[in-house]
């Protein structure tokens, strides 16, 4: 049987990201899929009267150098962006657009969005910088705007956003694994121990 991992996640949280880092990897060593739910955290946070943690200053704090210990763990770059947070709505449409309407093109875009706010630093609340990121990745900015202007798109995204609340969710990034929340990239093992039982 092959087992599902739900993957709830915004592009403008850096856990989010180093779960990105590392979920291909643990979907290729248990045999499970993974179902990509782009969502806007901005909306979680909204519907659930949660908060980034850098707003609290010395939980922010704590979690930055918490995050670097997890980047170094795995053996990834995680440059923390001096934009951050942003307002990731039209990224999450984006993310939402490519995957329902250009599947082919929806992991290069994740890449690329990714890299370019955890790797590179670019600030991608400006929309000259979500261009050139995309241009650099051989993605037409066209593209990318005409799918965050569309009716559909935005629904689409809205309503994972909702069914993410309604399920319990607070934060991100948040899996599923036959019906078991996991919050946090640091729960990655108990999710890799979720899918091995699940194999049994």
């Amino acid at each position: 049987m092959t087992v599902e991992i739900e993957f709830f996640f915004d592009v403008g949280s850096p856990a989010s990201y180093l779960a990105y880092t590392q979920l291909p990897g643990l979907a290729a060593d248990t045999g499970a899929t993974i179902r990509w739910r782009p969502m806007l955290l901005g909306g979680v946070f909204k519907a659930t009267g949660n908060a980034s943690p850098v707003t609290v200053a010395a939980k922010g704090r704590w979690l930055l150098g918490d995050l670097a210990l997890w980047a170094s763990r795995y053996g990834v770059t995680l440059n923390m962006n001096p934009a951050f947070p942003i307002n990731t709505l039209g990224l999450m449409r984006g993310a939402t657009g490519f995957q329902l309407r250009r599947p082919d093109d929806f992991g290069r875009y994740l890449d690329a969005v990714f890299g370019a706010m955890w790797c590179n630093r670019r600030d991608l609340g400006d929309p000259a910088e979500v261009a050139a990121t995309l241009s650099a990745a051989g993605i037409d900015p066209a593209t990318y705007t005409a799918l965050i202007e569309d009716p559909a798109i935005k629904s689409a995204l809205a309503a994972t956003t909702q069914e993410a609340v309604d399920r319990g969710v607070f934060g991100a990034p948040t899996f599923f694994v036959d019906g078991r929340m996991f919050f946090g990239q640091d729960r990655l093992e108990f999710v890799r121990e979720c899918v091995a039982s699940c194999t049994r």
